[in-house]
């Protein structure tokens, strides 16, 4: 049996416009009990179904050991880091802000 996280990416690999979504669910739910790190939780799984940590750090120009610490449960990443890792999935933080069309 696969894990929740597992069936997560790879859903997000197998349809990458649903990212879009599923991060903007999560950044709607911030201000929740939880919802900084399920937000960092989604984010974790949009960053590992667009390659990996590895490829995304690069991409974003940030150490992989940086972007681990930013997206684990207690991570706490600046904005700079936190938009450069959205940018870096090919999504723009405006796009979070919006309503689905």
């Amino acid at each position: 049996m696969k894990s929740h996280d597992t069936a997560v990416i790879e859903m997000l690999r197998d349809d990458p416009g649903m990212a879009v979504d599923y991060l903007r669910t999560a950044f709607d739910e911030l201000d929740e009990e939880g919802g900084e790190s399920a937000f960092l939780l989604a984010l974790r799984h949009v960053v590992e179904a667009q390659g990996g940590m590895a490829a995304v750090a690069e991409r974003a120009k940030v150490s992989r050991e940086s972007l681990y610490r930013a997206l684990s449960p207690r991570g706490n990443p600046t904005l700079r880091t936190m938009t450069a890792v959205i940018k870096a999935t090919g999504i723009h933080f405006h796009d979070l802000t919006r309503a689905a069309s």
